[in-house]
């Protein structure tokens, strides 16, 4: 790999003595995980050039001077503002990110052959102070219970944080806004069979939250999470672990780190492979929701309806699209 690494001996995690060498180091050796994730996926940039206990700030646009091994898509925003984001194909480009400083892994969740479609429903289990872990684990499985019954293949990983992410992979037929109409069902439905505000809810203030936020927002378009094995910004240098369904009602989150991951991958395997090729269509799974099915590509909040998809070239990296 012919990546030159900036500071490498710098101190980018002070409590567990790890730095950013030992990140960048981390990302390579679980790339072939890592990427099937990520590639071809629009990345949004959150960089701490310092570690964890340093500034931070998103970019969303490539720096101009990028190296041709990075590739990026071409994106149009409703202001007029245009940005090319990066995109993270191969193990150098992955490196490359992170001696940028990036510690976690931002993506879109849609392709770039087709930025206006996700390829995935996430619902994103986000407890506020004083809500247990052990709520955001009895949640998760009232979850898979309604995607199961809906058909729908369900992946859960802990956030790296405090939460939990259940991804289900669907085809990328409808536009961001049918996809949180159909999440937002999920969720509520969830909210029902939970029957108590002060474990499940999905109130959108903040201020009349309660329980556990069941969040189906994050269903819109240039929305982001970290990937699968992402390294998040914590003390501890947190992990976003993918689980076996059986774990989530007694696994810890804070044992997946940066130093323990690789030990994981190596006794349970990649827990999400072959996961693209479970993709699902929501189209025929409305109706059990209680929602008309779509008959029209347009959405009464899609503000870019009709506009077609954006044409990718793989020799170019380039693909153009409009928010």
């Amino acid at each position: 790999m012919d990546v030159r690494i900036s500071n490498p001996d710098k101190v980018f995690f002070p409590r567990r003595g790890l730095t950013k060498g030992d990140l960048v180091g981390y990302y390579v050796d679980l790339a072939p995980q890592i990427l099937h994730h990520v590639q071809r996926r629009p990345m949004q940039m959150l960089r701490y050039p310092d570690g964890v206990d340093g500034f931070s700030f998103y970019q969303k646009r490539i720096p101009p001077n990028h190296p041709d091994f990075v590739e990026t898509v071409h994106v149009v925003f409703p202001s007029a503002n245009e940005i090319d984001f990066a995109v993270a194909n191969n193990e150098r480009a992955l490196a490359w990110v992170v001696n940028l400083g990036c510690i976690d892994l931002h993506t879109w969740h849609s392709r770039v052959t087709d930025v206006e479609r996700p390829d995935y429903l996430l619902i994103d289990l986000d407890p506020s102070e004083g809500n247990p872990w052990s709520h955001v684990q009895k949640i998760a499985l009232v979850v898979k219970e309604v995607l199961d019954e809906l058909g729908l293949a369900s992946y859960p990983k802990t956030s790296g944080s405090t939460g939990l992410h259940i991804l289900a992979p669907i085809k990328p037929e409808l536009r961001f806004p049918w996809v949180r109409d159909f999440a937002r069902e999920v969720a509520k439905e969830v909210e029902r069979r939970i029957d108590d505000q002060s474990v499940a809810t999905t109130r959108w203030k903040v201020a009349e939250r309660v329980g556990v936020f069941v969040d189906y927002g994050q269903n819109a378009r240039d929305r982001t999470i970290a990937c699968a094995y992402s390294i998040r910004p914590t003390p501890d240098a947190r992990a976003s672990a993918p689980l076996r369904w059986e774990e989530v009602a007694d696994v810890d989150p804070a044992v997946f780190t940066l130093t323990s991951m690789r030990e994981r991958l190596d006794a349970v395997g990649d827990l999400t492979a072959g996961m693209w090729r479970r993709k699902a269509s929501l189209l025929t799974r409305f109706e059990q929701l209680g929602l008309e099915a779509p008959t029209t590509d347009e959405h009464p909040r899609d503000r870019f309806a009709g506009r077609g998809r954006g044409a990718w070239s793989s020799k170019t990296g380039r693909s153009r699209s409009a928010e």
